[in-house]
């Protein structure tokens, strides 16, 4: 899926960026700066952002163009997202991100090899295309999407990879979770070592 005029990531299809609150995981509350990269092949049917998929519909952006309007922000924290961004080299565009100062978060499936430099990993890995190489060692976050009983059992296969110190975040799906929510509830009673992650920038209506 990588495009050759890229250029090694110096350039990169940027499906939106927005100033909003982070509204889901371990960082819940905290304004930041979000980059959402176009291009994903995992295919989730839940996916709210299926608009991304297609890297072809957006066209190439230098990346000085996106830390230009990044730091217009007074929030210094950065949430690199797609679509998966993965997909594509993102060393230049950490680096550039970097000399402004700031603090970058990157949301992944881990379908494809780490690249570029963060503060914060959000692993959230899905069966269709499972976490490749080490990023599970690597990640400060774990966030399994809960759509179905057995997901549970997705969730606890990829746990047992992390490390130590990473956290443990269960997320029902957003359609599914007057369903999930109780289920997700009880699990964590009873399996303490999981925290529940919501939705709740759309509980607020805002990006």
């Amino acid at each position: 899926m990588i495009i050759p005029e890229l250029n090694d990531g110096a350039l990169l299809p940027l499906a939106e960026s927005f100033y909003t609150i982070q509204g889901e995981g371990y960082n819940t509350g905290k304004a930041a700066f979000f980059i959402r990269l176009g291009g994903c092949d995992v295919g989730c049917s839940w996916c709210d952002a299926k608009e991304t998929w297609n890297p072809a519909l957006y066209p190439p952006t230098p990346i000085e163009k996106i830390v230009e309007e990044a730091v217009k922000y007074k929030a210094k924290s950065i949430v690199i997202t797609g679509g998966e961004p993965l997909t594509y080299p993102l060393d230049k565009l950490c680096k550039l991100l970097k000399k402004e100062s700031m603090q970058i978060f990157l949301e992944t499936s881990g379908s494809y090899p780490i690249s570029g430099i963060f503060d914060w990993i959000c692993l959230s890995p899905k069966k269709k295309r499972p976490p490749v190489g080490n990023i599970h060692l690597i990640a400060s976050e774990l966030k399994v999407i809960i759509e179905k009983e057995e997901d549970l059992l997705w969730a606890e296969e990829n746990r047992l990879k992390a490390a130590e110190s990473t956290l443990f975040y269960l997320q029902p799906e957003w359609s599914r979770r007057g369903v999930m929510i109780p289920l997700i509830v009880e699990y964590i009673k009873n399996n303490p070592q999981w925290s529940i992650s919501l939705q709740t920038h759309k509980y607020m209506n805002i990006p």
